[in-house]
């Protein structure tokens, strides 16, 4: 049996070696100076293995003095509610070149928010200057970087009456008691996690598929050479990825589930709104069948003309 001391050295052995070979901007900060950074967070910096942060002001990294001042304050009020600093912060080299980090700041122990910290940071400078690109934000949620409406319709057009022959079908995901959420730990805490959510959509899909937020807690996925078969496969992954998502953000916990409605494209749903709206009415009918389910529309002349 190993004996505390030894069990504390290879903790200590693990983490040094985390913060070596690890491809995380990660360093834990001390009385707004550098303890601890991984060789990552240094090189971003523009800092080698012989001139790295450690014991060095956080003021180094960033611009100006105003901007020091002000990610202090926001960081400790964040601290104080209980939940992270995250934010795009425009970031100094050690060169003295400039970049666009996204800062997420955490108290070692919630308990004490005023201690130590540690902050992760990633380049998001082309990510940024994309979605200032006005025809990116005309095709774009804001919230969650995902397609909006008006793009999924666009794209979804194109496979409506198609003569290929392939083909294309559409989810509907509606999260399940949302407002929920919203009301038990606020706007910001849901926000979160529908951005959360949104990325963790992209990762259930292929690559050639699109994901869309359509709405408030109401998400679409585009399915291009997919039957109503295989996307219902596609369905049931996603919601036993929703169903087992956990959203931390500070000492804030969240879960939720979905209700999915499955559409394949077909001559009677002529319009891309037809075809949405045939799957959202399948999507209703899971949410009232108790939620957490999958339903696949099933063609009648009536429920066609509603949908359409």
């Amino acid at each position: 049996m190993s004996s505390p001391s030894s069990h504390d050295d290879l903790t200590a052995v693990r983490m040094r070696t985390l913060l070596l070979r690890a491809p995380l901007a990660v360093a834990f900060v001390v009385n707004d100076s550098f303890a601890v950074v991984s060789e990552h967070f240094s090189h971003l910096f523009g800092h080698g293995d012989d001139a790295d942060l450690t014991g060095k002001s956080i003021r180094q990294v960033l611009t100006n003095d105003t901007a020091f001042a002000s990610l202090r304050e926001k960081a400790h009020a964040a601290a104080l509610a209980g939940r992270p600093f995250d934010e795009e912060v425009e970031c100094a080299r050690r060169d003295g070149s400039r970049f666009w980090a996204r800062l997420q700041v955490t108290p070692l122990h919630w308990e004490a928010p005023e201690g130590e910290a540690m902050w992760v940071v990633e380049d998001v400078t082309a990510a940024r200057a994309q979605r200032l690109q006005p025809t990116w934000t005309a095709k774009h949620d804001s919230l969650t970087e995902l397609v909006n409406r008006r793009e999924f319709e666009r794209r979804l057009s194109e496979h409506v009456g198609s003569r290929r022959g392939e083909p294309v079908s559409v989810l509907a995901v509606d999260v399940d008691n949302f407002s929920e959420v919203v009301k038990g730990m606020g706007a910001e805490v849901g926000d979160h996690f529908l951005y959360g959510l949104g990325q963790l959509l992209q990762a259930k899909v292929r690559a050639s598929d699109l994901v869309a937020r359509l709405e408030e807690d109401h998400f679409a996925v585009l399915l291009p050479d997919c039957d109503s078969h295989y996307a219902e496969i596609v369905a049931e992954k996603v919601r036993s990825a929703v169903a087992g998502y956990r959203l931390h953000w500070g000492l804030h916990r969240a879960r939720v589930k979905a209700s999915i409605g499955v559409v394949q494209v077909q001559p009677t749903l002529d319009t891309p709104e037809g075809v949405i709206g045939a799957a959202t009415m399948a999507c209703a009918e899971a949410k009232a069948a108790g939620g957490d389910s999958v339903r696949v529309f099933v063609s009648t002349g009536a429920f066609d003309q509603l949908a359409g």
